[in-house]
């Protein structure tokens, strides 16, 4: 987006998002059949490798730890040994955070019944792993498959569903001063909005921060960054919440009771072992799961390219395809960006497929991903974001404000009400297809 000011008027020229109109049966008709074998024992494979990788890094930060003593090294200033101590449990809170998220995208992968064949299988792994890092396994599960059958919707999308001008109380859209699409703005109407939107790189990083280090249990208690329409005191702990169906009433508690048996095992390990070590083992590492967890996913479906649909333009194909692969930690170097996709099982890397079909297991994805992309490139399609990370979480939550009340595809807009992108058809109708909600 380049922007030019003549007049009092500020113009940008934008980037074009084409529409898609392909069918479900075009998108998955691209994708090997191979790619749909679920295997159980491969699945569980990854579960092991994971855990043996946080036990290495554990087993290592405990042995680096001991040879930080004057006998073994000698440092030119007292307090650089407990700095150095300091600095060798951030690295293992880091990494087994990391790798952490590679089990909970394990679990999540069973809530798609993509872990094995067996739905018993599937849902009795996905509660133990999701339990045991702080997730309502069937509470998230039944809200995130209607996520994935309504992505992008503005009325039925479960998270990450934009604000309009009206519900942040902005000045009214004036025809007379600002483009619709966000193309043009006078600089009268620039200036209202980024008093009322608030422009500054601090605030900016402030916010990032928060959404980063909060954003998870907020959602989950009291439903922060999701459907809007729901009531004041949504969340996912009461069987009665608006979003869940009677007869998922059972699986909700089940899920409760996971929550329940997690808190009480943090507290038996504090009374046992001590504040600090439950603190230093599994509490950061926790946090720095959480923190993945909203990165990942808030720039999956949150940037200035990206449409968002009112009922009258969705389809299932459109929804899945109002997102984006971006390869995680990709912008700290190639090593590290191959680190951040294996840690975590590609599910930045892979996440356009996975909406595609969510039930095609990770270590199958990346060939199909790879098979997808040919088949949108062909449609004029690049569903391929920056790299994830903090310096593109910061850029994201300046670029995307506010959607207007008016249209039926909307683009996020600045705090300047300028969008960086428009639609753009092409010829033929969109085929829809779905999720049936009431069968999960």
């Amino acid at each position: 987006m380049s922007d030019g000011s003549e007049k009092g008027v500020t113009t940008v020229k934008q980037n074009v998002c084409v529409i898609p109109d392909l069918t479900i049966k075009d998108l998955l008709s691209a994708i090997p059949a191979r790619c749909f074998k679920r295997s159980a024992l491969r699945s569980s494979l990854y579960i092991v490798y994971d855990l043996v990788v946080i036990s290495g890094i554990y087993k290592t930060a405990t042995y680096l730890d001991t040879l930080i003593s004057p006998e073994h090294i000698s440092l030119p200033h007292p307090l650089l040994y407990p700095a150095a101590r300091l600095s060798v449990w951030a690295g293992y809170t880091f990494w087994t955070g990391l790798f952490a998220t590679g089990l909970w995208v394990i679990a999540h992968e069973c809530g798609h019944q993509a872990f094995s064949e067996s739905k018993l299988i599937n849902n009795s792994v996905g509660w133990v792993l999701h339990s045991a890092l702080g997730v309502p396994y069937h509470s998230w599960r039944i809200t995130h498959a209607k996520h994935h059958a309504s992505t992008g919707h503005m009325t039925q999308d479960q998270v990450f569903v934009p604000k309009t001008r009206s519900q942040l109380g902005l000045p009214a859209f004036d025809p007379t001063k600002e483009d619709i699409l966000g193309s043009s703005v006078s600089d009268e109407v620039m200036k209202e909005l980024k008093e009322a939107l608030g422009d500054s790189p601090i605030g900016a990083t402030i916010g990032a921060a928060t959404y980063l280090l909060g954003g998870w249990p907020a959602y989950l208690i009291r439903n922060a960054s999701g459907q809007k329409r729901y009531p004041k005191g949504t969340n996912h702990f009461n069987p009665d919440a608006v979003m869940f169906a009677p007869h998922q009433r059972e699986s909700i508690v089940l899920s409760d009771i996971g929550i329940l048996l997690w808190l009480a095992g943090i507290t038996g390990s504090i009374y046992t072992y001590g504040f600090w070590t439950v603190f230093r083992l599994y509490l950061v590492p926790y946090l720095w799961v959480n923190h993945w967890l909203v990165l990942i996913t808030f720039l999956q479906h949150t940037d200035p390219l990206l449409p968002h649909y009112r009922a009258s333009e969705f389809t299932f194909p459109r929804g899945a395809l109002a997102t984006l692969d971006r390869n995680l930690l990709g912008g700290c170097g190639s090593i590290m960006g191959w680190l951040g996709g294996h840690a975590t099982h590609g599910i930045s890397e892979t996440h356009v497929l996975h909406h595609v079909s969510s039930k095609i297991p990770h270590y199958n994805a990346w060939e199909a991903s790879d098979a997808l992309r040919k088949r949108l490139e062909q449609a004029g399609i690049k569903l391929e974001g920056a790299p994830g990370g903090w310096g593109e979480v910061y850029r994201v939550f300046k670029e995307c404000k506010f959607v207007e009340d008016e249209g039926n595809i909307l683009f996020y807009k600045n705090s300047s009400g300028l969008a960086a992108t428009r639609p753009a058809f092409t010829d033929g109708s969109a085929s829809d297809s779905g999720i049936e909600i009431d069968k999960i």
